[in-house]
């Protein structure tokens, strides 16, 4: 009987154990916060099955009622299996977008806010090579936006204003989330007998990139799926302003295991189609000028309706009509921390893997459509193995829209205060 009892007793502590390690797993891998069009119970994809029902709330009559959901974000809870308590989470109700799957690609044009440092170089004065920004604390990455109280748009801008006053030098820059700012003494160049800090930096960039969405409500579209970052220090470029201008794919450089390909397009025209304002980690947005003639709206989805399984990339890889191609979603991943590489897809159509080996350089903001919603856009290629990529929630991209589109509102407010 001892051992029956004891038998018992360590399955239960093993059992018990587990659970508990499921339940922390999950407490920190799902989402604090989701998106609903109804106030219903639902369930996500993920190897157990998790519910999340609204939470209850006690009436005068001390009977368990559901809270009425509105605008305003309400509590539901999330549960293993139905029954074991995770933890609670925030639920918003919004009018479920209709957005048009694009896949088209468009030249990508920023002008930066300031000018980003690329590298701190040395000046040949009359004491030989000194690095006066770099001694002055400056590195790359830092965002130059004034020197000696001249606002920094251009390159030219930084060595115009230092001749201003060639003893000294007072430089705005901004690293991180901080606005900082030093002095510094230049160096009279034995070059050209010019003042000099010696810095390296860059005011704009541009490329191509595919757009995702075009959302007719309010004429505003969403494309890439990431960020556009300095290809020398990888930070996300400050945008002061930016253009979409329209594309046409003459030829894709095929990928392989350890070199991704690409695609290569030239822009038609110098007008642009649509305004750029803003650029995120989760994308860059912006307002189109006229919509795409493309197709027509369908709904997305919320991340919790994503599915591994079976569905449908819109990508161009010849001239500027997008193309429908089969792919498999074979991994979600719901931590919030990562905004952009929340699934993992797989190229299986055999057209796009013949032409391409899979997702180039140039593909991301593809759509990903599931089930007739528009679930995602692929983000990045696998160096290893281009037939596999990441890809970002619909859902994510369409959050950082919406704060785009508060934060410019914000902005154009404190202009008409000022």
């Amino acid at each position: 009987m001892r051992k029956i009892i004891k038998s018992i007793t360590g399955v239960f502590f093993c059992v018990s154990f587990l659970l508990c390690v499921i339940v922390g797993f999950y407490y920190v891998r799902l989402p604090d916060k989701y998106y609903l069009s109804e106030y219903n119970s639902f369930k996500i994809n993920a190897f157990f099955d998790i519910t999340a029902e609204p939470e209850q709330h006690e009436n005068s009559d001390s009977k368990p009622v559901y809270a009425v959901m509105s605008n305003s974000p309400e509590q539901v809870q999330l549960k293993l299996m139905g029954v074991i308590p995770i933890k609670s989470a925030r639920a918003e109700r919004i009018e479920r977008p209709m957005l048009i799957p694009c896949g088209t690609p468009f030249g990508i044009k920023i002008i930066t806010g300031g000018a980003i440092v690329t590298e701190c170089g040395e000046v040949d004065g009359i004491n030989g090579f000194a690095s006066p920004a770099k001694d002055g604390g400056i590195r790359a990455g830092d965002v130059i936006t004034k020197v000696n109280g001249r606002d920094i748009l251009r390159n030219n801008d930084i060595a115009e204003a230092v001749q201003l006053d060639p003893q000294k030098t007072i430089i705005t820059y901004i690293r991180g989330e901080k606005t900082r700012e030093i002095q510094i003494t230049p160096v009279k160049s034995n070059k050209d007998g010019l003042y000099k800090i010696g810095l390296w930096v860059r005011d704009s960039s541009a490329g191509i990139g595919t757009m995702t969405y075009y959302n007719p409500a309010d004429g505003t579209f969403g494309g890439l799926g990431h960020a556009v970052c300095d290809v020398d220090t990888g930070q996300i470029l400050p945008l002061s302003k930016g253009e979409a201008v329209s594309v046409f794919i003459s030829n894709v450089v095929k990928g392989y295991s350890g070199n991704p390909g690409e695609l290569c397009g030239t822009f038609l025209s110098r007008i642009p189609i649509g305004i750029i304002n803003g650029n995120t980690e989760a994308g860059i947005f912006g307002i189109m000028e006229a919509p795409p003639v493309i197709g027509e709206a369908i709904e997305m989805a919320y991340k919790q309706e994503v599915e591994i399984g079976q569905a449908i990339m819109l990508a161009t890889i010849d001239g500027n009509a997008p193309k429908e191609y089969d792919i498999i979603i074979e991994k979600i991943d719901y931590n919030e921390k990562n905004k952009v590489k929340n699934m993992v897809i797989k190229v299986t159509d055999r057209e796009l893997l013949n032409q391409a080996g899979g997702i180039v350089q140039g593909m991301s903001g593809s759509p990903i459509i599931q089930n007739g919603r528009l679930v995602g856009a692929v983000t990045h290629v696998f160096v290893s193995d281009p037939s596999r990529g990441y890809a970002i929630f619909a859902e994510n991209m369409y959050r950082a829209s919406l704060e785009v589109e508060i934060e410019n509102n914000n902005y154009m407010l404190e202009l008409e205060a000022a």
